[in-house]
């Protein structure tokens, strides 16, 4: 690989990690964040994504959610440059590849691992697109770069920063334990040339007092011969991320084993094998009063007052999936007590009759399989994506238990390979086929339809209703005002912790637009 050749281009800073999940996607919002409070007109980049949670831009691509985040941190519209390559896993073994947000196909990983090589123009000049528009360019990288089995064509760590001459940062996880032993065996795992490019080291998610760390940051900067350029605490920020189900996971179990929840209203999510856009749930968490939970088992569903079938990567083996461990046949009982059900794209159309697969795009040994029969729609796989950002007001003919919800604003967009159709006397929204409705079944393609507070009011005064409960009587925060909260309080969690004169220095910058610290 060549280095960037456009020297008066945008600065730039890379954050890299010793393992996944380590910080990289949030340090990288911080910085943005910050860099966008201190004057600079900032944006994110990653070569290469793997995730299953993805965001249809203004021009109907799509791309991962981590960019996106970081671009709302950094006060920018999203754009597929800013994450030209996606994967989006089908199985264990293959994914769907997305190339600057068009869907090129499915790829089996040698296959890619051998093709990926080619995508180096691409990825050029996708960055070069933003350094031309950009004072500064934050690159998060994946998994980590010591990955010695994968070092060969890297294009999304130590690859892309000598593509585009960048300084690294490098973080280690503390709260998983052995984070010298991470940052240390990272280091010495790297070419002489590689660990020239790392400037500093971050250990990310202390818990206690930072004191007690000094020795080993001592011996650790003796050792790498790189400093220690700050110990950002464990924060509990809520921010959108393409790995943090994990986390949300853990964070529910704790406060349920601590008595912290006090729960008006239980929401129980189906965690299917492929979820995809589980972010869809953000916003109904956020609400006091609400509790979301993800299920794998009978058991968990057990006192949900309503149950969500979310979207799927591959819509047929996760129904099955739930036909074998008894989800579905309990959720068929669930509707049948009047429980409110609702799916959301994947989750749509497993509440149909049938799903018909005749193209092979999801399934190579399966045609056709009954769906839960709970609406009175079909779906037929075809071989194109439908990508579009969308608004309006839902259909004003609701009816049943989800009546209240007509003419109710929403927005969001759409990321599906099926096309949904309905018996002539169904309950269906006639424009697209978006919204499917019977009693108190609710389904829709729309990803995001949650986040407007009109919705999210609305649901909860149905739900509230039937409990013979009150109102929702907290100011409902708008989904931009709570985001750009947690980001200024990620940003200052960041700043606060981080020697920022010199993360300044490292990218290029004077700290003269810097705020000065109250």
């Amino acid at each position: 690989m060549g280095e960037n050749k456009c020297k008066n281009m945008a600065k730039v800073i890379m954050i890299q990690g010793t393992m996944s999940n380590a910080g990289k996607t949030f340090l990288c919002a911080g910085l943005c964040r910050i860099l966008k409070q201190d004057g600079y007109r900032v944006a994110p980049f990653k070569s290469q994504n793997m995730a299953l949670n993805s965001f249809i831009t203004k021009e109907g691509l799509e791309m991962g959610r981590a960019q996106v985040m970081q671009a709302e941190a950094a006060g920018v519209e999203p754009e597929v440059a800013m994450n030209p390559i996606l994967l989006k896993p089908t199985s264990n073994m293959g994914s769907q590849v997305i190339v600057n947000g068009e869907v090129q196909g499915n790829m089996m990983a040698k296959d890619y691992f051998a093709h990926k090589k080619k995508l180096l123009p691409t990825i050029q000049k996708a960055y070069d697109s933003l350094a031309e528009r950009y004072d500064v360019i934050v690159i998060e990288g994946a998994g980590s770069p010591a990955e010695i089995n994968l070092k060969k064509d890297d294009i999304v760590n130590m690859g892309m920063a000598k593509l585009v001459d960048a300084p690294v940062l490098l973080v280690g996880d503390i709260d998983r334990g052995g984070v010298f032993a991470q940052l240390y065996g990272t280091v010495e795992l790297l070419e002489a040339e590689e660990r020239e490019r790392i400037r500093g080291l971050i250990i990310n998610k202390f818990r206690g007092d930072k004191s007690i760390l000094e020795p080993g940051l001592a011996m650790l900067e003796d050792k790498c011969k790189i400093p220690v350029v700050g110990v950002i605490p464990y924060e509990k920020i809520d921010v959108d991320d393409e790995d943090s189900l994990a986390e949300r996971l853990q964070e529910e179990e704790e406060e349920l084993e601590n008595n912290k929840i006090t729960t008006v209203i239980r929401i129980k999510v189906i965690k299917l094998p492929r979820i995809s856009n589980f972010t869809d749930m953000n916003a109904l968490s956020m609400m006091e009063g609400v509790s979301v939970f993800y299920v794998e088992k009978v058991s968990e569903l057990e006192g949900a007052d309503m149950i969500i079938i979310p979207g799927s990567k591959n819509t047929i083996s996760d129904l099955l999936w739930m036909r074998q461990n008894g989800l579905e046949a309990t959720i068929k009982k669930e509707a049948d007590k009047g429980t409110l059900i609702w799916g959301i794209c994947g989750g749509y159309q497993m509440l149909g009759r049938n799903l018909l697969d005749p193209l092979h795009v999801e399934s190579d040994t399966t045609d056709r399989i009954k769906g839960m029969g709970l609406l009175s729609v079909d779906t037929v796989m075809e071989e194109e994506k439908v990508r579009t950002r969308i608004q309006g007001r839902l259909p004003q003919d609701i009816t049943g238990n989800y009546g209240v919800l007509s003419e109710v604003p929403y927005e969001g967009y759409e990321i599906h390979m099926g096309c949904t159709r309905a018996e002539k006397d169904a309950d269906i929204s006639s424009e697209n086929r978006l919204f499917s409705w019977k009693r108190n079944i609710f389904g829709t393609y729309i990803h995001g339809i949650f986040d407007k507070e009109e919705m999210r009011t609305a649901i909860y005064n149905m739900i509230a209703e039937q409990k013979e409960l009150p109102a929702y009587g907290e100011r409902v925060m708008s989904m931009e005002e709570y985001k750009n909260q947690q980001y200024d309080l990620l940003a200052e969690n960041v700043r606060e912790n981080l020697d920022m004169h010199r993360i300044y220095e490292i990218i290029g910058l004077t700290s003269s637009k810097m705020r000065e610290k109250e």
